[in-house]
């Protein structure tokens, strides 16, 4: 069974920091890109940072570039986004998956997702 839990999240003020974890079981970690994405309330669901099996190719979303770093560690199937600087427009429901292929940051396109985890910033 393919599993993806993420967690991590939680309420933080405006300049804080969260570390977000996904752990990963149940299909290959070492071939697959891993993206973390995030839905806010009436908004689309967007790529945050995503990262490829070999770690040769990391996607930022323009919005948290330099203050977001997404990271892998193969060896326990597992995906880390460490976030810096919070701010308000970040909070959202953040969810991880996983994906075969060239890196991408169309959730359309990642195949296995975790149930998400709440990260709420306040002002």
């Amino acid at each position: 069974e393919v599993q993806l839990q993420a967690s991590g999240g939680g309420l933080v003020q405006a300049g804080g920091s969260l570390r977000l974890s996904c752990v990963t079981s149940g299909f290959n970690f070492d071939d697959y890109s891993i993206g973390w994405f995030r839905q806010a309330p009436g908004k689309e669901r967007e790529g945050v940072a995503c990262i490829s099996s070999s770690v040769d190719s990391i996607y930022y979303a323009d919005s948290v570039r330099g203050r977001f770093t997404i990271s892998r560690d193969n060896a326990k199937n597992t995906v880390y986004l460490q976030m810096n600087s919070l701010k308000p427009e970040d909070t959202a429901v953040y969810y991880c998956a996983a994906g075969r292929g060239r890196l991408t940051r169309d959730w359309r396109t990642y195949t296995y997702w975790g149930q998400g985890t709440l990260v709420t910033v306040s002002s």
